[in-house]
């Protein structure tokens, strides 16, 4: 099983990384803040515009460390890869089932299983663990319906079709997400998705979360010879990491929505970080930013029982065994894509 290793994000504006022997330092104005051993990175991700020397990127290139550009919201700029090292046989067939829809079909299906299957048990735990505190008969009206939802899912053939279920889905998950904030309510709400730019506190932070699990899912998708870029469900759109948005769909209540929710819940973060500027977007200040990625970097660290692999690993390595089943079913090792099915 691969090691979980750390991620080391950069949120200080006007930072400089450089290479220093076998370090990343990072130094601001010609002073140094930091120094940080390439061995148990697996990841560099900066905010802001921060600059990096060839010497580092090339470095983070030959050890397989990725190198991610974002803004200070969370925007994503730039990623700097090396060589592939992506098995040919494996990609080729990646990119034949990517050119058929109907085959893209069978795959994506999966995908949209997993997400309403982890929508529906965020709703199912809240009415379990909150029967005071939630509306329990709209959350259990929702929850039927996404099971009916998952049943049609499971048959689809046609992929327009499933991005109707899976819209119809969302939007009822969405429409009782607000009854999963249980403090702060005032300052945190949830009325709809909104992301370019996020309108609202609990937008920001959703938006923000998307943005690092994206960046989970994309290094963890070439770590195993797929190509982040080309999708099933999600088209060829340049600049676009297709596969890893269809790989996010099965993560994003369980890795990340539920995360915000405890952020807001258990009042890791408040109304004080957040700015609304005059277009009406709303932004974290940098200290909110911080909390957020520092939680985000424990919670990976947390131990879970993998449904299918039926073996303890964190939550940090998820991504990672779920681009490895998903390279042995595109191999021909598994009769189909067992989706991250959580309870």
């Amino acid at each position: 099983m691969k090691k979980l290793l750390n991620t080391l994000f950069i949120t200080t504006p006007d930072t400089y990384l450089s290479l220093d022997g076998e370090n990343i330092v990072v130094s601001k104005e010609n002073e140094k803040l930091g120094r940080f051993p390439f061995h148990n990175l697996e990841a560099i991700c900066t905010f802001g515009y921060s600059g990096a020397s060839p010497a580092l990127m090339g470095a983070c290139a030959k050890r397989d460390i990725a190198l991610t550009f974002m803004t200070m919201n969370g925007k994503f700029l730039a990623r700097v890869i090396g060589e592939s090292r992506g098995n040919v046989v494996l990609r080729k067939e990646q990119y034949r089932i990517s050119d058929d829809e109907t085959r893209s079909t069978l795959v994506a299906r999966n995908f949209i299983v997993g997400k309403i299957y982890n929508a529906k048990w965020i709703l199912e735990r809240a009415t379990r663990d909150y029967p005071l505190r939630v509306d329990v008969q709209r959350l259990k009206k929702t929850s039927s319906f996404l099971t009916e939802t998952m049943k049609l899912v499971r048959e689809v053939d046609d992929l327009e079709v499933l991005r109707g279920l899976e819209g119809n889905a969302a939007v009822q998950y969405n429409r009782v997400f607000d009854e999963l904030i249980l403090q702060q309510k005032e300052d945190f709400y949830f009325r709809g998705r909104n992301k370019r730019p996020p309108l609202d506190n609990v937008n920001a932070l959703l938006s923000f979360t998307y943005t690092l699990l994206a960046n989970d899912v994309t290094a963890a998708l070439e770590s195993v010879g797929l190509d982040a870029y080309v999708g099933f469900l999600h088209r060829d759109r340049p600049g676009r990491a297709s596969l890893a948005l269809d790989v996010m769909e099965e993560l994003r209540g369980v890795q990340a929505d539920r995360f915000v929710l405890s952020l807001i819940n258990k009042k890791v973060v408040d109304s004080a970080g957040f700015t609304k500027k005059e277009s009406g977007a709303v932004i974290m200040d940098d200290d909110t930013r911080k909390k957020v990625v520092r939680a985000w970097q424990e919670k990976k660290q947390e131990k879970i029982q993998h449904p299918f692999l039926n073996e303890k690993i964190s939550w940090g390595l998820v991504p990672h065994v779920q681009s490895l089943l998903l390279a042995r079913y595109l191999r021909g090792d598994l009769d189909g894509y067992p989706p991250f099915l959580w309870k």
